[in-house]
């Protein structure tokens, strides 16, 4: 799976480095730069999104002896960071999370099930997220070809996402456990202590209508409070930074990013994202690219510092561990 990443990293990066010279890299590169300090704002803000999930996340697990506020919102971060910057297809960051948990003091099952839950409820959530923005598209008449094919897009993933729900209501592990000894081996076993117990523990948190609620609703908040990261983009690219704009903007891009889990940062596929959009709104080829790279910055200034904590902090953990 690394090595499928790895790939179609490079092709993607490949595919973003080919948009930016074919509309003119000297230009994009001045326009991004004119953005100054609002590239450090930009990455400043995303605490906002981050503390959002963070709440929605804590909210699934019950019990006086849960992890802090500001601990869920280290997962957080560190979560993104490896599922935005590494090659581990959206995954890593999941098990880098739970790992964290667990260290916390956190029972395998619970943190495992609600990483499961959390990860269902920002699909839900995404999926809402993406119908305001094709909302907001389709207030342009002439956009409605392309607001169309969106449309299309989310009717096809419908029947995946109500499966996906399905599946975990009737036994997600228990359906799939061959699947997960055949990829994890012993360790899938080790770490949750068989696949039907991780089932009860799923279930038990369904269970728990109002948790669910509230996860989802945190989840929507932090889809729409993200946009403001686009509008500070915009506005120190002195471009038309409206809040219709910011959230159209946001919402289909990570719909798209979202499609290419498999690809690295979905290289290529946000930038061709930017592109279509930035037509859509007015906006200049060169002037689409360097707000996506505005994007690109944010993710080096936010995640490389998480990479680098969680890597030290690790190899301490690993140091300090009693030989045998």
């Amino acid at each position: 799976m690394k090595r499928v990443a790895g790939v179609l990293g490079l092709l993607g990066l490949a595919g973003a480095t080919a948009l930016v010279l074919y509309n003119g890299a000297d230009s994009v590169i001045a326009i991004f730069a004119s953005a100054g300090w609002g590239l450090l704002w930009v990455a400043l803000y995303h605490v906002v999104p981050m503390a959002a999930n963070a709440r929605a996340w804590q909210v699934l697990l019950p019990g006086a002896g849960r992890p802090s506020f500001f601990f869920f919102v280290w997962m957080v971060w560190v979560r993104e960071a490896v599922n935005t910057l590494l090659p581990v297809a959206r995954i890593g960051g999941e098990v880098a999370g739970a790992w964290l948990m667990v260290g916390h003091g956190v029972r395998k099952r619970p943190a495992v099930a609600t990483l499961v839950v959390d990860m269902t409820m920002s699909l839900v959530s995404q999926f809402i997220f993406t119908l305001i923005g094709v909302a907001l598209l389709l207030q342009r008449e002439s956009d409605f070809g392309l607001a169309s094919s969106i449309v299309m897009g989310l009717l096809v993933s419908l029947p995946v996402l109500l499966a996906f729900l399905l599946v975990q209501r009737f036994g997600l592990f228990g359906m799939f456990a061959r699947l997960f000894r055949l990829v994890f081996g012993e360790r899938f076993e080790q770490i949750v202590g068989g696949a039907e117990p991780l089932d009860r523990a799923v279930h038990l948190i369904y269970r728990r209508r109002e948790r669910i609620l509230m996860c989802c609703l945190w989840q929507l908040v932090g889809w729409i409070v993200s946009s403001g990261e686009m509008w500070i983009g915009l506005y120190y690219l002195g471009q038309d930074a409206t809040i219709a704009n910011a959230v159209l903007i946001t919402a289909l891009v990570e719909a798209a990013s979202s499609t290419a889990f498999l690809v690295p940062g979905a290289l290529g596929i946000q930038e061709g994202g930017f592109l279509v959009l930035g037509q859509v709104l007015g906006f200049t080829p060169e002037v689409a690219l360097a707000l996506a790279l505005v994007r690109r910055a944010r993710d080096v200034l936010v995640y490389g510092p998480a990479l680098a904590l969680w890597q030290l902090g690790e190899g301490r953990r690993l140091i300090g561990r009693p030989a045998g």
